[in-house]
């Protein structure tokens, strides 16, 4: 992969705020007063909305408002497809980003490598039917609807900090329930050592993937402590809603401590094997992107420091820095995992 070397005054892309959520955020800040109308929206005010996608314009089997607390898009935002969830004690209690920005300011690669690409051209990928293939080392492998999938466990709203590798940060709720759940139906045997995890690839539908950034289809892994783990999240919606096609539509999943792109997005298939996988990222540059890929301040990006983090939408337009926090601020739950090990080695 051909990386660019810039001047030290150069920004990078990533640091660049399209002029169209600069707009959106000064729009918000004026609406303010009645943004806590937000968190009791009804679901049918968001479908009197009339904000559709051609994947979206039937509602999901037994879609109903999210229990009182959690939260859902601003009116006339979101397919109006909300999902009963409850709220989880495992939610931080730090400021949300802005569905604006959660649903606007994404790295989708399949969609295109610019910040509003995915939001631009998601829309084209449809989402229903959608399967998941689950295979390998288990002793029940099958396939599972997305309608299954989201009747197989209660669902929860998990409030997660986000960290990329890029240096920037959000805070979502996402609605969804520990991946353990699932690995726990197809029983893993005692050879199964990793879970590796395939997105979708369309080329008529995802005009990113005629770009040659990345290997396709996308593939990352988790160890399967890693994937076990309460913490990993198999994400399913946002913002009490279904998730935006941009998102990761429709299945996909979240690793709070790790960078964002080990959270893979549009999941069709996941494979139990007894060997690490090799993942999209570490075959097209595996001096910058290790398999763990653990949020650690103390091990550079060689492009990006990772002392420090910006948090998207946080105090307008110049939007200071903050110290990254190890684990991305979940050490106490995920530490242990790693007793041991190098990380600056295993990054």
């Amino acid at each position: 992969m051909l990386i660019r070397s810039r001047s030290a005054n150069e920004a990078l892309a990533s640091e660049i705020t399209p002029k169209r959520l600069y707009l959106r955020r000064r729009e918000l800040l004026r609406s303010a007063a009645v943004g806590a109308a937000w968190l009791g929206v009804s679901r049918s005010a968001a479908a009197a909305s009339g904000i559709a996608t051609p994947s979206r314009d039937a509602p999901l089997p037994g879609a109903q408002p999210p229990s009182a607390g959690v939260r859902t898009p601003p009116p006339g935002e979101g397919s109006g497809q909300l999902l009963a969830a409850a709220p989880s004690p495992l939610s931080t209690d730090e400021p949300l980003t802005s569905y604006h920005d959660v649903t606007g300011y994404n790295n989708f690669y399949e969609f295109g490598t610019d910040k509003d690409d995915p939001q631009r051209h998601a829309h084209r990928m449809s989402v229903r039917p959608w399967t998941v293939v689950v295979e390998g080392e288990v002793a029940k492998a099958r396939m599972f609807g997305i309608d299954e999938l989201l009747k197989l466990a209660p669902l929860e709203e998990r409030i997660y900090r986000l960290r990329c590798v890029e240096g920037w940060s959000m805070v979502i709720p996402w609605i969804g329930y520990p991946l353990s759940a699932l690995i726990r139906q197809v029983e893993p045997t005692g050879n199964a050592r990793f879970v590796e995890f395939v997105t979708h690839a369309d080329g008529e539908q995802m005009p990113g993937l005629s770009s040659r950034v990345l290997a396709w289809p996308y593939v990352e892994g988790l160890r399967l402590d890693e994937a076990m783990h309460p913490l990993t999240l198999l994400g399913l919606g946002l913002y009490g809603d279904v998730l935006p096609n941009q998102n990761g539509a429709p299945v996909r999943l979240v690793v709070p401590w790790k960078y964002g792109f080990k959270s893979s997005k549009s999941i069709v298939r996941i494979r139990f094997v007894e060997k690490q996988p090799m993942t999209a990222w570490r075959r097209a540059a595996p001096h910058e992107y290790g398999f763990y890929s653990n949020v650690n301040p103390e091990v550079a990006h060689p492009r990006w420091s990772q002392a420090t983090e910006r948090r998207i939408g946080e105090d307008g337009f110049f939007r200071p820095k903050r110290p990254t926090l190890m684990f991305n601020g979940y050490a106490d739950q995920v530490a242990s995992l790693y007793a041991g090990m190098d990380l600056r080695k295993n990054f």
